[in-house]
């Protein structure tokens, strides 16, 4: 691990100008300099550049941040990786903590591993296009499926000999020890001779790569008459110290950058399938070779996008492998769609069929949602049996109901009303009733709310749930964040003309202001954010720079919404403006007015939750729990009335 000390260093150095400039034409334009976005197909410049803030932000696809967002996105690279990248850059030298002897020699056997890996990969590649057997079967067998030599360098394809020991011979005689030819599966120990014997003889090769380029593990395919009743055409590396098929995505390494710039990724199942569409022109695709779906695949894919196209053969393989992971994706966030290739054709033999435009046009036509897929092909399926419409409908609902996002659900649980002619509000019901059941099965975590005290006003949250959705109460949030990243440290009194008042940090005020009335903030990332904030104050004192310290976390999400929250890009509404509410030139009277409002916001969204309640048939029906509900609306209509007075800006109604 890198010392923060370290990371802070490179980070003060590093200039966003300078950084962006070695990507990005940029003309000044004022205080800030423009040009035309890299991360998105950009006619007018609307790349903005901010010297004072050292900010980048594209203010048409979003993308930007501080000058490690820009590298980070630019190259594709992990923070670990851009901090090393930017350290280089401005002549840094980044030490890694102190590894103990242990730790020494495991860090050792990796380098050791990706060493034997990287020469063997060079090694296949040569073999192929130089060697007699290598141009006569492997290459011959590339070209026959029309790879043009550029693709085939740009995946560094390559053959193995069909001599048993030919490959492991050549290098152990150019140093390279034994074991770890073993360790990295290229090579095993005959139970018979005892020799090394190489494990991808006669195979063409297909060499996997980290996100940083390292060769972490290889495909092979066997060729000619021997594929005839073979079980097992392609063989993979054995799972080791850097190889772990279920954290591997094939292609990711050449794809990476064209999946962040189209914002969407293609996954297919087979090699073949990504070399051919990105011959094709079509780059932002990714394979998992016949492997289930994993959680660790998931993750590498969320780094670049929450947008997935999965195509497959059109037949019932094809279908089936289609429908499985799905629930995963949907469970992660990412939003699903699904695209059969027609006529028994696959992947790799259409790409080669069509040219770019041509593919792209066929994919935006024809790939459907999770829930129109599902529904068309489980339907056929069921006909007119109910009880395998009934298994149609609990498969969606499932489906559905692993979405975190509401509005997402609320979107699919409409159209699965229309498609199914079921009425939406039995599948409001069971969906509910599933998060239900599943959030009260699973572990629940550690809260990282900030302490709480007695209510005062009588507000709470945990009362009465929120609408999760609420825009309006997200965008306070994201002001009252805003707040404490900018001006934090900054202290004020709560009522200037009194003397005897005493002085308070903004942070502080927040945090008070929240515990007294029992309210947490809903953004889970902001909750931590300023649980976070107030444990660097108590253990540094009130004089922090939360924005350099947020900007500088090696928690990803934190520095980017920290970026965010420094940029220009969102304007405050008409309430917040003028000189008695500036957000700068009196940040006290701005955060005392912001919480009142962002209380307002809470029990209003608190009365909509009541009156969806008291709308429940099964709430009427039952006297008890209609009057409790009753004393809560009287209670919080109330509140709501106090509050408006105070803000003096709210009709009373």
């Amino acid at each position: 691990m890198i010392p923060q000390s370290t990371i802070d260093k490179i980070l003060d150095a590093a200039n966003i100008v300078d950084v962006v400039s070695d990507y990005v034409t940029l003309k000044r334009a004022g205080a800030n300099y423009k040009g035309l976005c890299p991360f998105h197909d950009d006619t007018t410049p609307s790349f903005s550049v901010s010297p004072s803030r050292n900010l980048c932000k594209c203010f048409a696809c979003g993308k930007g941040g501080s000058p490690l967002h820009f590298i980070m996105e630019i190259e594709q690279l992990n923070f670990y990786e851009a901090i090393k990248f930017l350290g280089k850059k401005y002549g840094i030298e980044v030490e890694e903590r102190q590894l103990t002897p242990e730790q020494r020699q495991a860090e050792s056997e990796r380098e050791s591993m990706f060493a034997v890996n990287e020469w063997a990969c060079e090694y296949f590649h040569n073999h192929l296009l130089n060697s007699p057997d290598g141009q006569a079967i492997g290459l011959a067998y590339f070209r026959g499926r029309g790879f043009r030599d550029d693709i085939i360098e740009k995946f560094r394809l390559g053959y193995c000999s069909d001599k048993d020991d030919k490959m492991s011979s050549v290098a152990i005689s150019k140093g390279f020890n034994p074991d770890y030819l073993i360790k990295t599966g290229l090579a095993y120990k005959s139970d018979r001779t005892n020799q090394l014997c190489d494990k991808f003889r006669g195979r063409v090769m297909f060499p996997w790569f980290s996100l940083s380029g390292k060769v972490t593990g290889f495909g092979g395919r066997v060729l000619d008459s021997r594929t005839k009743g073979v079980i097992q055409k392609y063989i993979n590396s054995a799972e080791s110290d850097i190889y772990h098929k279920r954290n591997e995505l094939y292609g990711l390494y050449q794809s990476k950058r064209a999946i962040g710039k189209e914002d969407r990724v293609l996954m297919v199942e087979g090699y073949t399938d990504v070399i051919s569409m990105h011959q094709c022109g079509i780059e932002n695709v990714v394979a998992n070779s016949g492997t289930a779906l994993s959680n660790e695949q998931i993750r590498l894919l969320l780094r670049f996008t929450r947008n997935i196209t999965l195509i497959y053969d059109g037949d019932e393989a094809g279908i089936h492998a289609a429908l499985r992971g799905t629930n995963m994706l949907l469970e992660s966030g990412m939003n699903v769609n699904i695209l059969l290739i027609p006529d028994g054709d696959d992947p790799d033999g259409f790409a080669r069929k069509h040219n770019a435009t041509e593919l792209r046009e066929f994919i935006e036509k024809n790939q459907t949602d999770f829930i129109s897929f599902k529904s068309h092909v489980l339907l056929g399926e069921a006909g007119n049996d109910p009880q395998r419409r009934k298994a149609l409908i609990d498969d969606i609902v499932e489906s559905i109901s692993v979405i975190p996002d509401a509005i997402g659900r609320s979107v699919y649980i409409h159209q699965c009303s229309e498609i199914l002619d079921v009425k939406e509000e039995i599948l409001i019901h069971e969906v509910s009733r599933r998060r239900k059941e599943r959030k009260q099965s699973s572990t629940q975590p550690t809260s990282t709310d900030t302490p709480q005290s007695q209510p005062i006003q009588e507000i709470t949250t945990t009362e009465i749930p929120i609408n999760p959705s609420s825009a309006h109460l997200f965008g306070l949030e994201r002001l009252i964040m805003r707040m404490v990243v900018r001006y934090g440290s900054v202290v004020f009194k709560v009522d200037p003309s009194d003397n005897s008042s005493s002085e308070i940090t903004v942070l502080q005020y927040v945090c008070n202001d929240l515990a007294e009335d029992e309210l947490t903030l809903q953004n889970p990332l902001y909750r931590t954010m300023l649980a976070e904030a107030q444990s660097l104050a108590a253990n540094n004192g009130a004089a922090v720079d939360f924005a350099r310290h947020f900007l500088a976390s090696q928690d990803l999400e934190i520095s980017k919404e920290t970026a965010e929250l420094l940029s220009d890009r969102y304007q405050l509404a008409k309430i917040y403006e003028g000189d008695s509410r500036s957000e700068s030139s009196r940040p006290g009277n701005f955060i005392i007015h912001l919480m009142l409002d962002y209380k307002y916001s809470v029990v209003m969204e608190s009365i909509k939750e009541i009156k969806r309640q008291l709308a429940d048939p099964t709430v009427l029906s039952d006297t008890t729990k209609c009057a409790e509900i009753l004393r809560k609306q009287i209670l919080y209509n109330n509140i709501k009335c106090r509050l408006a007075k105070i803000l003096g800006d709210r009709v009373i109604c």
